[in-house]
């Protein structure tokens, strides 16, 4: 996972004016629609490496290679010294904090729930719960929040998730406390999504996403004792799930992220959010194909529900504002 994008919240490269052109939006959509399926497939590298890799490893180690491989980008990108600063910043250390959060409760729902109750979850707290929250916190930013697009999407996408969370239930029933894991999966996404767009304001994304992810690598080792398997089962990872752990960093860690803001940076940022929408269904074939996992009618009716509840919130957050009527003058 690891993702950073923000919607509305995340401005393009500022002071660019984005060109619209067919190729530009060509482009965007391949990027967008790539960076989605390395989002999805987390879901089957963790579950392929479980047998072989405790919870502490799985979450260390794709911070570990990611987060390098985003360091080294920010740096050649010429980022270093953004990326330096932010490591003496309280906020900083904040954000992580909730990223490693973030990281631990899509993990134990991909584990209770299963991966396509949990990306869709995903998906609510980042286009659904975090504009929630702008309008809470962010007074600045609040735009068309509110707006008849933005309510619709919103019930929309509760509906179509509380189906695909109930239909899975068949599969997977999630009891008693396990169900704060699984519910904790939209906060700490849209929390963390939202302290960093408040940074995206002042610095480059990239060494955001560089730093934070640098940082939870070395926190995520300092805290593996307090996770099942402990700091031991670093060392005791089984070959083949250890080469999982490492693409998962690769994909969704640091090539995820990068496709996405490429998009950003060439198409702004109205066609990338959107097409995050994606990554639900991408994650429902994987889930057929590749895992194996059976999915009620009920759960698979869901999903379009909800992708369509989050096109319409997104549309909502980026539809122009609507003038107030001028007053007539006086003869």
């Amino acid at each position: 996972m690891g993702r950073v994008s923000t919607q509305i919240l995340t401005p393009p490269v500022l002071g660019t004016a984005v060109t619209f052109t067919w190729g530009v939006r060509e482009r965007a959509v391949a990027l967008c629609l790539a960076a989605s399926l390395m989002w999805a497939l987390y879901y089957p590298f963790v579950l392929g490496a479980r047998s072989g890799a405790s919870p502490s490893a799985t979450i260390v180690y794709p911070f570990v290679f990611g987060g390098l491989a985003y360091a080294i980008y920010a740096v050649a990108r010429g980022f270093g010294r953004p990326f330096a600063r932010l490591w003496g910043q309280t906020t900083a250390w904040l954000r992580v904090a909730f990223l490693i959060g973030m990281q631990l409760s899509v993990l134990a729902s991909t584990y209770l729930a299963g991966p396509v109750d949990t990306s869709l979850l995903s998906l609510i707290g980042d286009v659904v719960l975090t504009p929630v929250l702008v309008v809470v916190f962010w007074s600045s930013h609040r735009g068309n929040i509110g707006t008849r697009w933005f309510a619709l999407g919103l019930v929309l996408s509760l509906i179509g998730g509380t189906l695909t969370i109930a239909g899975g239930q068949t599969l997977a029933p999630v009891i008693g406390a396990a169900w704060i894991a699984v519910a904790a999966v939209p906060f700490m996404v849209a929390i963390y999504f939202l302290l960093s767009a408040y940074e995206n304001e002042r610095t480059p994304s990239t060494a955001v996403v560089g730093q934070s992810m640098v940082a939870a690598a070395f926190l995520s080792v300092i805290v593996s004792p307090l996770l099942p398997g402990g700091f031991a089962s670093l060392l005791t990872v089984d070959p083949l799930a250890f080469g999982l752990l490492v693409v998962t960093g690769a994909t969704s860690f640091f090539l995820a992220p990068w496709l996405y803001f490429r998009a950003i940076e060439e198409a702004g940022i109205v066609i990338p959010p959107m097409l995050m929408t994606a990554i639900p269904v991408f994650t429902l074939l994987l889930s057929a194909f590749v895992l194996r996992l059976g999915l009620p009618i009920l759960a698979a009716l869901g999903i379009p529900i909800a992708v369509v509840g989050a096109l319409l919130t997104l549309r909502g957050e980026s539809a122009p504002p609507v003038p107030s009527p001028t007053p007539p003058s006086p003869p």
